[in-house]
């Protein structure tokens, strides 16, 4: 230890010990001992960082010169010379961020990893661009290109005794999928073609032959599932694609592949910006998140990660109990290390399907008489809200039709009038469809909204033509009516159900252009201002952590996303096109580096972080099954991974 450490560790233990003891004789303090103390507070002085501006989304002080980090915190916002006069003269000068626009770090609200993982991993052929594993990938949103890329990529891969992979198919986009049509382009080739919407699965013979899916399996499922799969057809959806999770596991992970998703995540959420993110209940696996913790648990991972229980697998698994309900989901609290923990007192519910797959339940139905499909049935979901409700949890609903909506308004009026709670802030989260009055209703009971507005670059247009309308296509993700009733709004990717780059969340809330082009619902458009405040200080509002992130302010985590260019300085439509220079996590400033890899590298070595175990193969795949049976909302497991 250095001598002058060591005598500023001696003068605080000195000064502790002195004060303690006026403390108990009540003598008077010694100035000299007060001196002492200042001049060993500047033995770690803080360092001063100045930029072209500090956008730090506190309204007392929206611009900044220049800010002071001492131990991961900021302790001085202001001027140049307010920063400096707050630390003294000993402050160290950090120019780095000079030429550059740094405002407080992104708060990706609401993303799912092991999906993340899992479809990067494999050949990703969606209706968006995407940078996945093995390189960028761009949109194609027509029949004809899709095919002719499919026809490509299985062409391309070599290894016949290994399935074929790709996600992104989406029937409203690229037509008939088959098991005849996959047969045709790989007769010996397993292939294996994964919904946009992660609730469908296609496979050719060689791919059902090796998974043992054949109709005396398909015979041996409930009901329910056999309905849901046509083994002509090689598709399994809903309780199908469920049924069959237990078949595919192993061909979508093993260990190598999983960390190697995993580790690409976590470049991706980096050179998008990301200081925070968090897994809203996606899964209820120990091994799955020994997994996940094993990448980024560690302290060289560039952003923190939080977690919050999966309340649809403890209703089902304490249906009638509430208090062993709550017991059953306080579990999960110490699963977490590191960079990774869960949130206590927060859970996430669903009431309706996937607007990815239109199965949101609407009021007035679908143009083409399809109908939507319950996630959780509204008598369990009410069950499940209100025991949280009781609890004193702070509630995160998955919603996305005007119908489901409804059931959900129905609940919280139920709990507001039965038992008031304030500054519960129940998150209504994705906001797919929802009329004026509901909203209104929503927020006047204090409800937030953490929107997805990518649905409308995605969606809209294609939806105004087929199954929704034009009418309630432009109201989709209708976050102009929160503003009108002055909510909170926070914005979240879902990844993969969009990119999790908040920039482009931005972009699509303060445009809304559809991917076909026209602008739908410009009368639900937001400033630029709102759209910021959406993915930093509000979205950190929307789960309790505006305490601590999402505005530069003193006392808080240092924690910055540097810019190119100020996102008030662009044109509206270039604000998807600004870079990211990198990100400080905790005053650790940490520069994005060069282009996105096409395969991730191992960022950390193959070594799991401290404390963490590393699951086998078997481990891995069972995890995978479980968090994808999860996600799809269709059974429950306990502790070990067990399914019922």
């Amino acid at each position: 230890m250095k001598i002058r450490t060591f005598l500023t560790l001696a003068a605080a233990c000195l000064l502790l010990g002195v004060n303690n003891s006026m403390a108990q004789t009540g003598a008077s303090q010694d100035f000299s001992l007060q001196d002492f103390a200042g001049r060993a507070f500047q033995e770690a002085p803080a360092t001063i960082y100045t930029a072209r501006e500090f956008i730090t989304m506190d309204p007392n002080k929206p611009r900044a010169e220049a800010v002071a980090i001492k131990d991961g915190r900021f302790v001085a916002v202001g001027t140049r010379a307010e920063v400096g006069a707050a630390v003294g003269k000993n402050a160290r000068i950090d120019k780095t961020f000079n030429d550059k626009v740094v405002i407080a770090g992104f708060v990706e609200q609401h993303v799912h990893p092991v999906l993340a993982a899992l479809t990067m991993n494999t050949k990703v052929i969606s209706i968006e661009d995407w940078d996945a594993i093995d390189g960028f990938s761009p949109a194609v949103r027509d029949e004809k290109t899709y095919k002719e890329k499919l026809r490509a990529a299985i062409a391309g891969h070599k290894d016949k005794s290994k399935s074929f992979l790709s996600w992104g198919y989406h029937h409203y986009f690229h037509g008939e999928m088959s098991r005849a049509l996959l047969d045709k382009l790989a007769p010996d080739t397993p292939v294996i073609i994964w919904h946009r919407s992660c609730h469908e699965f296609y496979l050719n013979t060689a791919a059902l032959k090796k998974t043992g899916i054949d109709k005396t399996f398909i015979e041996t499922l409930p009901q329910s599932a056999q309905e849901q799969s046509n083994f002509q057809k090689g598709h399994f959806y809903e309780q199908g694609a469920l049924a069959i999770l237990g078949q595919l596991g192993p061909q979508f992970a093993t260990p190598e592949s999983f960390r190697k998703g995993l580790e690409f995540t976590e470049t991706y959420y980096h050179r998008s910006g990301i200081t925070l993110a968090c897994e809203p209940g996606g899964f209820f696996s120990k091994p799955m998140q020994d997994a996940i913790n094993a990448v980024y648990s560690d302290t060289k991972t560039p952003f923190n990660h939080c977690f919050m229980a999966d309340g649809k697998t403890f209703a089902a698994r304490n249906p009638n109990d509430p208090a062993a309900l709550i017991r059953d989901t306080q579990q999960v609290l110490s699963w977490g290390q590191g960079r990774t923990w869960y949130l206590p007192k927060q859970v996430k519910l669903l009431t309706d399907g996937a607007i990815y797959s239109q199965l949101m339940m609407m009021k007035d139905g679908y143009t083409d008489g399809h109908h939507g499909a319950w996630i959780m049935d509204p008598p369990v979901f009410g069950y499940a809200f209100q025991s949280y409700w009781d609890a004193g949890y702070q509630i995160h609903i998955h919603n996305n039709g005007d119908a489901g909506m409804e059931v959900l308004l129905g609940e919280l009026e139920k709990a507001m009038a039965r038992n008031p709670r304030t500054d519960h802030r129940t998150v209504l989260v994705h906001f797919g469809f929802a009329a004026p009055e509901q909203v209104s209703r929503w927020i006047k009971l204090g409800g937030i909204v953490s929107a997805n507005p990518y649905y409308v670059t995605a969606l809209a247009g294609r939806y105004a033509k087929l199954g929704v309308g034009p009418e309630r296509s432009a109201n989709m993700v209708p976050v102009g009516d929160v503003m009108k009733n002055n909510g909170s709004l926070s914005f979240h990717s879902d990844m993969p159900m969009a990119p999790a780059k908040p920039l482009q969340l931005v972009w699509a809330a303060v445009n809304r252009n559809t991917a076909e082009g026209p602008v739908m619902g410009p009368q639900h458009k937001v400033s630029v201002d709102v759209a910021l405040r959406a993915v930093t200080i509000d979205a950190a509002y929307s789960i309790q952590q505006e305490k601590k992130v999402g505005s530069i302010e003193v006392g808080k985590d240092a924690n910055l996303t540097i810019l190119d260019q100020s996102p008030y300085a662009v044109a509206p439509q270039k604000l998807k096109d600004i870079k990211v220079w990198g990100t400080m996590l905790e005053g650790r400033v940490q520069p994005v580096r060069g282009a996105m890899p096409k395969a991730a590298p191992a960022l950390k070595g193959q070594a799991p972080a401290r404390g963490s175990s590393r699951p086998d193969g078997v481990e891995v795949s069972r995890a995978v099954i479980v968090h994808l049976a999860g996600l799809l909302g269709h059974f429950h497991a306990d502790d070990h991974g067990t399914l019922e």
